[in-house]
């Protein structure tokens, strides 16, 4: 007997609601967090496809070359990113612990407070960001032959860099207040056109460097107006309206309280890549390949760890909100075990796959050894990054971003850029740098894990909720 339509309709709408919209301050905590992650995670791969495909139509459209000139941006384009993160992840924390702490006005303040900062950082480096970018690569010892693709390359990255920052910050805010259904849906939809903007820009226009970047910028723009369209469909959640866009100081001082700590460490990290890159370059551009393709590979295993860490972000942020540190350590532990399993899959995946993976992005037998070399070393540090990024995840979403800038001070510019260079002067091998990666990942690993027993994240709460009803769940 089939049920009534209307019955069935109220069933998909009640399961929609759950996921649109997840209160982690009640309930079993590994529950919430599998609920959470599960579209996080899925939205993540999505996002590692979408970057993948890219460079897996450079290599078979236009050669190693391609791949070399990406691979020799990746500390620009990640300092670009990190220059943003600080607001994405003040704005996301706030998000989280307004929501958690029922506080509407905060929140609507929140949102438009972020909106504005993130309009004038993103045109400032739309101005300077392509004017530096030819003088920057010649001063990283950019190997001649791939200078002229990597200029074109960034620099269409920074031109468009606002709907990278809106996609970023807008997706976090909608996370921080539990819809994690949303971003994924974006995020599937953005991979498909982006893939279908590079069959057309790169495999039929034959637009090369050019139509890899100008297609994930018109991916980026939509996805962002997507993610903006729903956050203003959120009206029981808060309110979108002129006086909001216009900055409060006090909001502006909360951002910049819990995006600047991660912002300048991560910031540091990407200097330091800079400074590890004119390393990077003397070893050739078939060396930048490989190099490449391993990042790739290993984005594909770091997504699932980085959903983890995200959504412990959000979890930590709702219950402090909500005054609930014990629900938040308990939280933790489960959240350990499910990330630290899924890690040992995708490590397995990688191990056992991984020739006919990196084979995707090149036929250059020198290419793919170096390649699956540097993957198979990579692959030991995964479980110990696993158990660091959802410790830092409680550590930040609770409102404590001095701890983690601390530490990635600590372990980049005392741990990772001497060891780089110490081992390559020792090894005189490109595989060092990969060396002095899965040390530095121990490094932090270790340091999260103290962080997390001092427990100052206990006490670091932003906003305290109104009334406290723990259910003891």
């Amino acid at each position: 007997m089939q049920k009534p339509k209307n019955e069935i309709t109220a069933k998909v709408l009640e399961l929609k609601q759950r996921i649109t919209s997840i209160d982690m301050t009640t309930g079993k905590p590994w529950k919430k967090l599998l609920l959470f992650t599960l579209p996080l995670l899925i939205g993540n791969v999505f996002q590692q496809l979408f970057s993948t495909v890219d460079a897996i139509m450079l290599g078979y459209f236009v050669g190693d070359h391609a791949l070399a000139a990406v691979g020799s941006t990746m500390s620009i384009f990640f300092l670009v990113m990190v220059l943003m993160m600080g607001i994405s992840m003040g704005a996301g924390v706030m998000a989280a612990q307004y929501f958690g702490a029922k506080r509407r006005d905060d929140l609507s303040h929140t949102v438009g407070t972020c909106i504005t900062l993130t309009a004038i950082l993103g045109i400032i480096i739309m101005i300077a960001g392509p004017l530096l970018v030819r003088p920057l690569l010649t001063f990283l010892n950019t190997p001649p032959e791939i200078l002229d693709y990597a200029v074109t390359y960034i620099s269409v990255i920074l031109i468009g860099v606002l709907g990278m920052s809106y996609f970023n910050m807008l997706s976090g805010m909608l996370r921080g207040v539990g819809d994690a259904l949303s971003p994924l849906l974006i995020l599937i939809f953005a991979s498909i056109l982006n893939i279908l903007l590079n069959f057309l820009l790169i495999g039929v226009l034959g637009w090369g460097m050019f139509g890899a970047a100008f297609g994930t910028v018109i991916t980026q723009v939509i996805s962002a107006l997507l993610c903006l369209w729903r956050l203003m469909r959120m009206t029981d959640t808060f309110d979108m309206g002129l006086k909001f866009l216009i900055p409060k100081k006090e909001y502006v001082r909360q951002v910049m309280k819990l995006g600047l700590p991660t912002g300048a460490s991560q910031a540091v990290f990407a200097v330091a890549m800079m400074v590890v890159q004119p390393l990077a370059n003397s070893f050739g551009y078939m060396f930048l390949a490989a190099n490449i393709i391993t990042m790739k590979v290993d984005g594909f295993v770091m997504m699932p760890i980085f959903s983890f860490g995200n959504a412990m972000t959000v979890f930590a942020g709702q219950n402090m909100g909500a005054n609930k540190v014990e629900r938040v350590a308990q939280g933790t532990k489960e959240c350990i075990l499910m990330a630290v399993g899924v890690a040992f899959v995708m490590i397995l995946g990688i191990l056992v796959f991984g020739r006919q993976i990196a084979g995707m992005f090149t036929q250059t037998e020198e290419v793919l050894t170096m390649s699956l070399r540097f993957i198979r070393i990579l692959a030991f540090g995964y479980l110990a990054f696993s158990v660091s990024m959802v410790l830092w995840g409680t550590i930040r979403g609770s409102g404590d971003a001095i701890t983690p800038m601390y530490a990635s001070l600590l372990n980049t510019i005392i741990i990772r850029v001497p060891l780089a260079y110490l081992l390559v002067h020792i090894m005189d091998d490109p595989v060092a740098l990969i060396y002095s990666l899965l040390i530095s990942w121990t490094t932090i690993t270790i340091l999260s894990g103290v962080s997390y027993r001092i427990g100052r994240w206990r006490t670091t709460g932003l906003v305290k909720a109104a009334k406290v009803e723990d259910d003891g769940t």
